[in-house]
């Protein structure tokens, strides 16, 4: 498993991967999200992106998008083992409804969660270690054929991704945010318009969701994500490194 200066090395100045970044960037970090993806899947990286989709409250305007360019792109879901069965249920209602036919769902080394998590309470003891052997290292097996990702995140959802770019490095990859100005009144117009389905728990107030363990409803006033890793300073499952490395709440 990549190192945190080896995760944050790539969004370095100087790197390779970041002069390119910074340059997608400022020549097409304001497009529309549609032209975003038309571009970077088309043009950018033919053959060698793939979309990381949790399948969660607001993956599937995400999903619908990149269908309209192609439904055989490489779609990766990483089914942890403790997600939510509606969870599971949404990501197969999605599927057969966007005609989706690149999704490839990978999970965590069974002797691997045997060894480290055997009564399966690493969540509550060692979090960040059971999001890396969760979630970090089956994403980066899974993303080595490619050259650049797409992501889902989105600027309101935290404080910790108010500056997200549309354009960005990590330390292997060139990541892509076509959401990323998008807000909530976006994404809900662009769900009923298109006539996509809410994952079940959004009712129930679940505004993003990943394991059921750590993932509680979100009360009001408070931001979308404030509901994962409840009662800790954690904020990110640590895919999403930030620069300065800083994945955790402000006190």
């Amino acid at each position: 498993m990549p190192t945190l200066d080896e995760l944050t090395a790539g969004a370095r100045a100087g790197s390779p991967l970041a002069r390119r970044a910074a340059e997608l960037e400022a020549a097409h970090g304001t497009l529309p999200a549609a032209d975003v993806l038309r571009l970077a899947i088309r043009e950018f990286f033919p053959g060698e992106i793939a979309l990381v989709s949790s399948f969660g409250a607001e993956s599937a305007v995400l999903l619908h998008l990149a269908a309209e360019v192609d439904r055989a792109l490489p779609v990766v879901f990483v089914d942890t083992g403790r997600l939510f069965p509606e969870t599971l249920a949404y990501r197969d209602a999605l599927v057969a409804r966007l005609g989706l036919t690149g999704v490839r769902t990978v999970g965590p080394d069974p002797d691997a969660m045997a060894a480290a998590d055997p009564y399966g309470a690493l969540f509550s003891i060692d979090a960040d270690r059971c999001c890396a052997l969760r979630k970090v290292q089956p994403l980066a097996g899974a993303l080595k054929p490619f050259t650049a990702w797409i992501t889902g995140r989105k600027r309101f959802q935290a404080a910790t991704r108010a500056t997200v770019p549309v354009f960005e490095a990590d330390a292997t990859h060139i990541k892509v945010t076509p959401l990323a100005a998008w807000g909530p009144g976006e994404i809900a117009a662009h769900m009923r318009e298109h006539g996509l389905p809410a994952h079940p728990l959004v009712a129930k107030g679940f505004l993003s969701i990943g394991c059921a363990p750590c993932t509680t409803p979100v009360e009001p006033g408070e931001d979308p994500r404030a509901g994962r890793w409840r009662g800790s300073s954690k904020t990110e499952c640590g895919i999403h490194i930030a620069p300065t490395g800083v994945t955790r709440r402000s006190a």
